[in-house]
């Protein structure tokens, strides 16, 4: 039975309360668009309530930014079982669930700096941080990979081929969003298949990407993504 009587939060309960609220409410509009009123009714607490735990709408933001971060970073956290390519289809998979569910948010996140700066005023520090939260969730999504593929001391043209990789799939989802014209599935799938074409290049013009690449497609089923991928190629050849 209800009391009617509203529960007294502590300080970081409530704070994540609020971060919460600002991200639902992101991902449908941009930030610039919420208000801090719409926050606070969200919420279920007055507006000067909101500032007495975030100093205005920039530190929530920021706040909820973090959040949004640490959640898209997880995405790419898979066990390092079975072949690779499944394993990378599988967290494409995630990736645009993330990407789905928090469209303007995800770009909000993704434009970093820029997107602070214009939308709730010049603050350098504010792009600088917005900067290095996206900075560190394609950190974090270079070194899964890394460690997927078993890997420490990666060479330079494998650091290039991951990071490549790791910022295509960012922008092919902001293009993705703006439409959402390319059914999904098969994004993710073109995807997993664009990171086995971008080593398979690197492999051309390097010996150990080319160990790489053997090591890789030694695993991998012949249904798999990568196998589909070069059951396409290979429709494509002139007869």
């Amino acid at each position: 039975m209800t009391t009617g009587v509203r529960r007294r939060m502590a300080v970081e309960e409530r704070r994540r309360q609020l971060i919460g609220v600002a991200l639902e409410l992101f991902s449908h509009r941009s930030p610039d668009e919420v208000s801090i009123d719409e926050i606070a009714a969200a919420a279920g607490i007055s507006r000067p309530l909101v500032y007495h735990y975030f100093p205005g709408k920039l530190s929530l933001y920021e706040a909820a930014l973090k959040r949004a971060a640490e959640d898209l970073a997880e995405r790419f956290v898979e066990p390092h079982e079975g072949p690779l390519g499944a394993r990378l289809l599988r967290v494409m998979g995630r990736f645009f669930d993330f990407v789905d569910e928090h469209g303007p948010g995800f770009s909000a996140l993704m434009r970093g700096g820029p997107a602070v700066a214009g939308t709730l005023g010049r603050d350098a520090d504010a792009a600088v941080n917005a900067n290095a939260l996206i900075d560190s969730v394609r950190q974090a999504a270079y070194e899964e990979i890394l460690r997927h593929l078993g890997i420490t001391e990666p060479p330079a043209r494998l650091e290039l081929v991951i990071r490549s990789w790791v910022s295509l799939a960012e922008s092919t989802a902001l293009i993705w969003l703006d439409g959402r014209r390319i059914p999904r599935a098969e994004l993710e799938l073109q995807l997993v298949h664009d990171f086995a074409a971008l080593t398979a290049v690197s492999a051309a013009y390097d010996t150990e990407m080319a160990a790489i690449l053997t090591g890789i497609l030694a695993e991998e089923p012949a249904d798999g993504p990568f196998g589909d991928l070069v059951a396409r190629l290979v429709a494509l050849a002139p007869r």
